[in-house]
Order: structure tokens, then sequence, then C-alpha cells
């Protein structure tokens, strides 16, 4: 079975007082998905994080500039991405 969505990497600054922050956004919105797959990439990252549930769906942030580190993880978990 495959994924229904496209997951989306990016890095935001603005509004957060000059600190690089990882988005990864338009995930399923699923609490319990979510919360398993922000612990994952906060543990193996090495850096606090937080999940939430927008309009374009699930919405996961994670400090710092991780995007290599989090497409490394989000291949091996089979979750497709782009960015």
């Amino acid at each position: 079975m495959s994924p229904n969505f496209t997951a989306s990497i990016r890095i935001e600054k603005a509004g957060r007082g000059g600190k690089t922050v990882t988005v990864i956004d338009r995930l399923p919105p699923s609490q319990a998905y979510l919360d398993k797959l922000a612990r994952t990439l906060k543990n193996r990252c090495g850096s606090g994080g937080t999940f939430s549930i927008g309009s374009t769906g699930g919405v996961i942030e994670i400090q710092g500039d991780k995007r290599d580190l989090i497409r490394k993880i989000l291949t091996e978990s089979g979750v497709p991405f782009k960015g």
C-alpha cells in the first residue's frame, strides 16, 4: 500500500528570533502518527521539536537545520517527501 501524501521539507527562520527550524509538513493529520514520527526524528536528530495539525495536514518542527538527516530518516521509514 503506497501512502497518499508527499511530505514537504523546508527551513524557516522568520519569526523565530533568528533560530533555524526544519519544518516537515503535508503529513497525515493523525495525532498518533505525528507523535511517533516526531519522537523518532527528535531522538535521531538529537534536537527538540514539536508537531501540530494544520490546514495542510500534519506539521513537525525540528530545531536546527537537520534536512540531510531528516531526508535519510524519512527514506528509511518509507515516507515520501520532496525538498
